[in-house]
């Protein structure tokens, strides 16, 4: 299994953040992704993550491409790239407002790919980059543009559609919320963020056979079933069940963590 961390470092401590690395290292997860909502930039967040520890994978879970310009993307990449080789993932994703979201996107590949930077070559290898895509349009351009895709709040059936339609040689990092203790309360609460607060979640989930019912109030228990595991034997089965679909990769964010809930994520691996 190829298994990772997923989480919010927003308003973390810089020790908490470090901490969180070395542990992660330590109970031999695979790598450390984040997301960029309103807390450190995702870049430098990056690189404190990888200079504290010395073989995690680090990925930002998603960089939002519309807060920085392509160049500075780009460069920004490469310099991680440089000092940390094989150990750093770039997945951009985000949205610009009154723009198409495929549009947006191309356009903000073609401004990374034609950046000049003459002193900060390319490093080798050269870190993968990954798009925040969900659906078919956005899968083709992932495929077209990218080394793959990281899908945030999905189902192993999305899993299944996204390794179809990205083909056999393309980087598949699915997103997994947890809960390791029965609460279904907070699995609740968690998925009733993302149905309320993100359309483009919800029209995701319209595609994947959910109806109007299953979206209605937060979300119905199918729909919250789906798409956080509660429970320790879930969430093994969950994580397994994405790797069947096709997944390369799953990073699981932990909802409701406490002291030791990263040692028992870990036991749950074989």
């Amino acid at each position: 299994m190829s298994v990772g961390i997923w989480r919010f470092f927003d308003g973390a401590p810089i020790g908490e953040l470090r901490e969180t690395a070395a542990e992660a290292e330590e109970l031999g997860f695979d790598a450390i992704w984040f997301g960029e909502y309103a807390g450190r930039e995702a870049f430098t967040q990056a690189a404190l993550l990888l200079a504290a520890s010395s073989k995690l994978t680090v990925a930002t879970g998603v960089a939002r491409f519309d807060q920085r310009s392509p160049l500075a993307a780009e460069g920004a990449i490469r310099a991680l790239g440089e000092a940390y080789p094989g150990r750093f993932i770039a997945a951009l994703g985000g949205h610009r407002p009154g723009a198409r979201p495929l549009t947006a996107l191309r356009e903000y590949l073609d401004g990374m790919d034609a950046a000049e930077l003459p002193g900060l070559p390319q490093p080798s290898p050269r870190p993968r980059r990954l798009l925040a895509a969900l659906g078919p349009k956005l899968l083709d351009l992932a495929a077209e543009r990218a080394d793959g895709t990281h899908p945030y709040f999905v189902p192993p059936e999305h899993t299944a559609m996204a390794r179809e339609r990205l083909g056999p040689g393309k980087y598949l990092a699915v997103e997994q919320a947890v809960v390791l203790d029965a609460a279904p309360e907070v699995a609740r609460e968690h998925a009733g963020f993302y149905v309320r607060q993100a359309p483009h979640h919800r029209t995701n989930l319209r595609r994947l056979g959910f109806t109007d019912e299953d979206l209605a109030d937060g979300g119905s228990d199918r729909l919250v079933d789906a798409v956080v595991a509660v429970g320790e034997q879930q969430v093994a089965d969950r994580i397994r069940a994405h790797l069947d679909a096709g997944a390369d990769h799953v990073c699981v964010q932990v909802l409701a963590r406490t002291k030791d809930s990263y040692r028992r994520l870990a036991d749950l691996l074989p």
